[in-house]
């Protein structure tokens, strides 16, 4: 079985070893440039990504996430797969938009290991649309496992002066920022709603989001608050929600048992 074989391969060393060494590619850029330039070229290519381009698809992909949330809690199993086929969807344009752009010093750039990690998740939540595993029937919950939930909506709504990223309650940015086109605010919303009905969950999707969740939450913890803390410490903040909640999903994707084993 397909999705039998999809569990045991990212539990195997060599899969951790194959993610990663993906850290290890180079960006691409049309124009050339030197080994020593690569941290400078993604950021250059992060800095003009295409997904700050589409400013004018933002409303749509926060209105979309909320509209999701209350079909679930309406239709609660019935929505699942549409919920899978959102998340593959919108993982694949946040793979294009946040990964590839046009800088005037290196041209059309792409950051291929980010492209890669981020098509991959795409991938398997395609896959979870096809074989239907997370079970998203309303159940008993204990109250607990909804220290999600504050951490999630902290992330989704990303609280950010587009310009300083500096601390704005601005509500009309709840709507207009790109977050709802960010993996870094929208993971921690897919991983929350995962962790809330583990076990009755695709595991190889759930390790494999929570996974990547952490390589991209260790490189935002790094650029935030070591890098440059004076002007990004609010983005690392507005970060966390993707480091912690990728952890524990991670640590959940090895658990089958009681949803209220951890």
């Amino acid at each position: 079985m397909i999705q039998t074989r999809l569990e045991q391969i990212t539990r195997r060393w060599w899969f951790f070893l194959l993610i990663a060494l993906l850290q290890m590619l180079p960006p691409y850029a049309s124009k050339g440039f030197g080994v020593e330039e690569f941290g400078v070229v993604i950021g250059e290519i992060l800095s003009n990504c295409y997904g700050l381009e589409v400013t004018g698809w933002n409303p749509l992909f926060k209105t979309l996430p909320l509209i999701l949330a209350l079909l679930m809690i309406l239709l609660g199993n019935r929505i699942s797969r549409i919920f899978s086929i959102y998340a593959a969807v919108n993982y694949a344009l946040i793979a294009v938009l946040q990964s590839a752009g046009v800088s005037e010093t290196y041209g059309f750039g792409i950051v291929l290991n980010n492209l890669i990690m981020f098509l991959l998740v795409s991938a398997f939540w395609g896959w979870e649309a096809v074989v239907h595993k997370n079970d998203l029937s309303l159940r008993k919950i204990p109250l607990w496992k909804f220290w999600v939930i504050p951490l999630a909506f902290i992330a989704f709504w990303y609280p950010a002066n587009p310009m300083t990223r500096l601390p704005d309650a601005n509500p009309t940015l709840f709507f207009t920022n790109e977050a709802g086109l960010a993996f870094c605010m929208m993971t921690p919303v897919y991983l929350a709603i995962l962790t809330l009905i583990h076990p009755r969950v695709n595991f190889a999707t759930l390790r494999v989001n929570s996974l990547i969740g952490i390589i991209i939450g260790l490189y935002n913890m790094s650029l935030n608050f070591v890098i440059n803390p004076t002007e990004f410490w609010w983005n690392g903040v507005l970060h966390t929600p993707l480091m912690l909640i990728s952890l524990y999903a991670f640590v959940l994707s090895y658990r089958k048992g009681s949803s209220n084993a951890l």
